[in-house]
């Protein structure tokens, strides 16, 4: 008999993760790898934030505090939520967590019973199926296509809905892929979602300030106020605010799923950092003046990429809306062979390939749930982008 648990024989650890540090055990063997596997901003945290994290020590706001929060905290997520999509939240359905990630692990977590379904989008981030998996769930993946620049279409959310469905998980501005949902194209799924009064929806904002080209993000409560009472809008800090390592998540919805994440978290982590949470403060009520500058950079960094990826025989790179990430296709490199005989079968022997022979680092599309594809993060600086795709598309015009 295995000592370890059967639930942890069902998930695997993150692809994404996974690359980031084979790339830096390259890195540190004296390889010129060039990372673009890690979802990280490669901005500084801003300033007036660090500063309320330094005051915050200084004044000695250093102890434990309530499982999901601070009041300060939840009223500063309560007047965000108000100010950007006009959605009223008292602190009593807000819950802050150690990352995006444990909130939506929490909600899971009070609410799944063995045989309940949870609609995922293909491509979705990495660990979607993984927590639904290890939450008792099943997850039921419903894969976009290139040709709807991986949207779900209405027709694929009715279609995956079955009476054992228990939550539908939507993210946009998406990653992987970047795409973004229209408030038009969004209604189109709350539509369905309005006759299935059984579905709950667990909506991961995580990129919401990193919108380009006029896109205008909403959620979906916003849209389809008859949803308020069944949605979980999920958000965080980590992205647009570059704080990714200080890890707080935050979430809001009905008062009786937050008490139950909240006895989770009781029973897990306890308390996000409190130096954390007294920044997150000041991230949500300060300045936000540098988002625009900060995407004006993200949206040159993305047009390069995609103009650069589009210029290889057998790529097919669409142009995102948002977030940090593009999603190229490569259906007309399977079947070739690198010029060090590799054969490129899969996705995943073209991530693997492009590491070990042209030392650049991205996560094969396998990972996310839809291929044959590869995500390449573009949070990182100009310089690093050009000689990668150079690389990249380098290594391509050598495949046979």
């Amino acid at each position: 008999m295995s000592f370890l648990s059967a639930t942890l024989s069902r998930v695997k650890p993150s692809p994404t993760i996974a690359m980031t540090a084979k790339a830096a055990e390259l890195k540190a063997a004296g390889r010129d790898v060039i990372g673009l596997s890690a979802g990280e901003p490669d901005f500084d945290t801003p300033q007036n934030i660090k500063d309320a994290a330094i005051a915050a020590i200084a004044a000695g706001k250093t102890k434990y505090t309530a499982p999901d929060g601070i009041p300060e905290l939840k009223q500063a997520v309560c007047d965000k939520m108000l100010r950007d999509h006009g959605l009223e939240y008292t602190p009593a359905q807000i819950s802050v967590g150690t990352g995006g990630k444990q909130t939506l692990y929490n909600a899971l977590m009070a609410t799944l019973n063995e045989g309940d379904e949870v609609v995922i989008p293909a491509p979705y981030w990495v660990s979607y199926p993984d927590m639904v998996l290890l939450a008792g769930g099943t997850p039921v993946v419903a894969e976009t296509s290139i040709q709807t620049n991986f949207k779900l279409t209405a027709d694929q959310l009715e279609a995956a809905i079955t009476p054992k469905t228990k939550w539908f998980i939507f993210n946009s501005p998406s990653n992987p892929t970047g795409a973004g949902y229209s408030r038009e194209e969004l209604k189109e799924l709350t539509d369905v979602l309005l006759r299935h009064p059984h579905v709950w929806v667990m909506t991961d904002d995580m990129y919401e300030h990193l919108a380009y080209d006029g896109f205008e993000f909403c959620t979906p409560a916003q849209v389809e106020l008859q949803l308020y009472n069944r949605t979980l809008t999920c958000n965080g800090v980590s992205k647009a605010y570059a704080m990714t390592g200080w890890r707080i998540g935050y979430t809001a919805g009905p008062v009786e799923l937050i008490s139950a994440m909240r006895k989770v978290q009781s029973q897990s982590t306890s308390n996000p950092c409190t130096i954390s949470q007294w920044a997150a403060v000041e991230a949500l009520n300060g300045t936000q003046d540098f988002l625009a500058p900060n995407n004006e950079k993200f949206v040159r960094r993305r047009d390069l990429v995609v103009k650069m990826l589009n210029e290889i025989d057998g790529m097919t790179c669409p142009k995102p809306e948002g977030a940090f990430y593009v999603y190229p296709s490569i259906s007309g490199l399977i079947g070739k062979t690198t010029p060090k005989g590799t054969k490129i079968d899969t996705d995943e022997d073209f991530a693997i390939a492009l590491l070990e022979e042209a030392d650049v680092a991205v996560v094969f599309g396998a990972a996310f749930g839809l291929s044959p594809n590869f995500r390449v993060s573009y949070a990182t600086s100009d310089e690093a982008l050009q000689e990668a795709c150079t690389r990249i598309q380098k290594f391509c015009a050598g495949l046979q």
